[in-house]
């Protein structure tokens, strides 16, 4: 006794554990998960890390560019050394070194319009960012009703297995009182296999959804995450508010499709203005700092007499002789970057004359690319026009079809229980009472799925609205 109590207690905590392992996220929670871990999220993500760059990029043509700049050179053969101008014939070494800075000052703001230009790139960018996010939170609420209508089929199915069940009992007691033939018993059982088969294939629907909804939000930690039922009921005055016109009105304020094609739009004709400026002079400021060695440059410093050379004679004809001085060494290296340091400042002037047609191809190529923004535009206004229409039809539609099947439900749930009972007298065979039985589960199973339907095509409605995705 002592050990079967062991035993129980074992099992019991056993379920305990299984049914608490279980973990119920809301619909929230599965729309945060997926915009933390959707790839295509990441992707955009990534789009707007790109443009935030470019824009810096393109901000940064307003500063000065300063470079240092250092050469070695070998010079072979006879060649003019660029720091004492001498000819040589033998391999002269030389070195450069220095600073070179520019800036410009004046290129027909062309600077400012691509700055503006990649300022827009970036907002529409982000407007991408915003419809991605858009996008997978509407999946995940078609993915999260898909699991909360399979899971009531689920429920219902498994009611009507029950209550079947139940009839079973009955019809063979009654068979085995002799009080109804066989027939009605085997029709009954029949019955019980084929709602069993209902309830597996239930069971797959749910699971198959529970899948969906996973990959959906990224998520595979979790293997026994359950969904939060909230209160879905539709009162019998439900109606759809807003009309077709004011959804797009509407849409058109919030939806970041529309905001992101207008961003380009804009960002075109900035572009535009840019190329246009490859036709203005161009004024820049620049200067130059700098030193250097050469292999030639002796040192004066340091001469060593050899001998005297005859530079001519006086009138008694005697020869007159001076002093002749060579320099065999080099000026140091260190001597000569300071005694070669030099500075320039100066402003240049570039007149656009003839590019070889570069700048009536680029604002050309500017002009289509804004044909091309603005009619993205109208394309993105008339997709929205489109899928509101569409949506707005279809959560008609829904609505009718649930108002059409929940009456139809009423009649046939009045028409069961009257013929149950009929059954339950014996006033009429199983065969009838299992087709009313049909009857009433199927309409259940039709309310069902026009209220998930309605209930997500009027969120579709909501979201073209700029309203959070809820089920509350």
């Amino acid at each position: 006794m002592f050990l079967m109590r062991i035993l129980i207690a074992f099992l019991f905590s056993i379920c305990t554990f299984g049914a608490s392992s279980q973990v119920y996220w809301s619909l929230e929670q599965c729309i945060e998960h997926a915009l933390s871990h959707n790839l295509q999220i990441r992707q955009s993500v990534l789009q707007t890390e790109l443009s935030e760059e470019n824009l810096k990029s393109a901000r940064g043509a307003y500063y000065p560019t300063l470079n240092a700049f250092g050469t070695n050179t070998f010079n072979f053969g006879q060649t003019i050394d660029p720091f004492t101008n001498q000819f040589a014939t033998t391999t002269v070494r030389s070195n450069q070194f220095g600073l070179r800075a520019n800036m410009t000052l004046f290129n027909g703001m062309r600077n400012v319009n691509n700055a503006k230009s990649s300022q827009l790139a970036l907002e529409a960018s982000r407007y991408d960012l915003d419809q991605s996010r858009n996008d997978i939170s509407l999946a995940v609420a078609n993915a999260y009703l898909s699991v909360l209508f399979a899971e009531e089929l689920l429920y219902n199915a498994n009611n009507q297995l029950q209550l079947t069940k139940k009839q079973v009992n009955r019809n063979k007691t009654l068979f085995d009182a002799g009080s109804i033939p066989k027939s009605d018993l085997l029709t009954i059982q029949a019955q019980q296999a084929t709602e069993e088969l209902n309830v597996v294939n239930a069971e797959n629907q749910v699971n198959l959804a529970y899948l969906s909804l996973k990959q959906f939000i990224q998520l595979d930690s979790i293997p026994n995450l359950r969904v939060i039922k909230p209160n879905l009921k539709l009162s019998k005055n439900i109606s759809i508010a807003s009309t077709p016109g004011q959804i797009y009105d509407q849409a058109l304020r919030v939806m970041p499709q529309i905001k992101s094609a207008e961003s380009r739009m804009i960002g075109a004709d900035k572009s535009l203005a840019a190329s246009k400026a490859l036709r203005y002079p161009n004024l820049s400021l620049n200067g130059n700092i700098g030193s250097g060695y050469s292999g030639l440059r002796s040192d004066f410093n340091n001469p060593i007499l050899d001998g005297q050379r005859l530079i001519g004679t006086t009138e008694s004809g005697e020869g007159v002789f001076q002093p002749n001085f060579t320099f065999p060494n080099t000026m140091s290296f260190g001597d000569q970057l300071s005694e070669n340091f030099n500075q320039s400042l100066g402003i240049t002037l570039s007149i656009p004359i003839f590019n070889g047609f570069q700048a009536n191809t680029s604002i050309s190529q500017a002009k289509i690319s804004r044909e091309i923004s603005e009619n993205n535009v109208e394309i993105a206004k008339n997709q929205i026009n489109q899928d509101i229409q569409r949506a707005y039809a279809d959560a008609r539609a829904a609505l009718k079809q649930y108002r059409a099947s929940q009456k139809a439900k009423e009649s046939l749930a009045e028409s069961f229980k009257y013929m149950e009972q009929r059954f339950n007298v014996g006033m009429i065979n199983s065969v009838n009472y299992n087709n009313a039985k049909v009857s009433l589960s199927q309409a259940e199973s039709n309310v069902l799925q026009a209220k998930y339907d309605f209930i997500f095509k009027s969120k579709i409605l909501d979201f073209y609205q700029g309203k959070p995705i809820t089920l509350k």
